[in-house]
Formats: structure tokens, C-alpha cells, sequence
């Protein structure tokens, strides 16, 4: 089983900024798409920012413009700097990987624990 360890959640005040971090622990033959999704407290997980192999990337309407994704292949890790943010930011940030453990698997898709993020004066 593939392994996702998470940092940098928290409790940060409207318009303020926080960065999270998530390297794969484990090693796998090949890496797809990293990213992050967050669930609110009674909303359906949603998709934040994911970064492809090929380095395009992709937001969330909520979150374009505020938030910014980032990816080192050499190190296995994806971060979201995330700027201005207000209390419909508060939930829990999943970190997602899309990769083949070993060369003769299907790729699949793996979560993080999450990590809580609290927006809030």
C-alpha cells in the first residue's frame, strides 16, 4: 500500500495563508497525477488543484487565483500554498496520488489521512 504523510494544516485567521506538504513515503514504479481534495463538514468532497506528470495543472472555481499547487518529482512531494482564505476554506485537505505502485500494476488512485485546515477569527 502506497503511503501519503501530510503537514502543514492548521488554524489561520480570514485573509491569512497556509502550506501544506505531501510526500509519498512509499516507493512506486510510476507517478501520475498529485493534488489535493478537501471535505467540508456535511459537503461532498470536492477537488482542490492536481498536477499532472506532464506539469499542467488544474483548480477549483473556489479556489483559482488563491491557491497555488507545486510539485517536486525528483523528491516525490506536492505542496499547496494556499493565500486569502476565508471561513468556506475550512475543511479537510486530502492529498491525492494517481500512480502505479509497480510496473506491471494498474495505476490507481491514493489518499492521505487529510489534515484539518480552520479558517476562523
Amino acid at each position: 500500500q502506497v503511503q501519503l504523510v501530510e503537514s502543514g494544516g492548521g488554524l489561520v485567521q480570514p485573509g491569512g495563508s497556509l502550506r501544506l506538504s505531501c510526500k509519498i513515503a512509499t516507493e512506486v514504479a510510476e507517478v501520475f497525477t498529485m493534488g489535493w481534495y478537501r471535505q467540508a463538514p456535511g459537503k461532498a468532497r470536492e477537488m482542490v488543484a492536481l498536477s499532472s506528470s506532464g506539469g499542467a495543472t488544474n483548480y477549483g472555481d473556489s479556489v483559482a487565483g488563491r491557491f497555488t499547487i507545486s510539485r517536486d518529482n525528483a523528491k516525490n512531494t506536492v505542496s499547496l500554498q494556499m493565500d486569502t482564505l476565508t471561513p468556506a476554506d475550512t475543511a479537510v485537505y486530502y492529498c491525492y496520488l494517481n500512480a502505479r505502485q509497480y510496473i506491471l500494476l494498474a495505476a490507481r488512485d491514493y489518499w492521505g489521512q487529510g489534515t484539518q485546515v480552520t479558517v476562523s477569527s
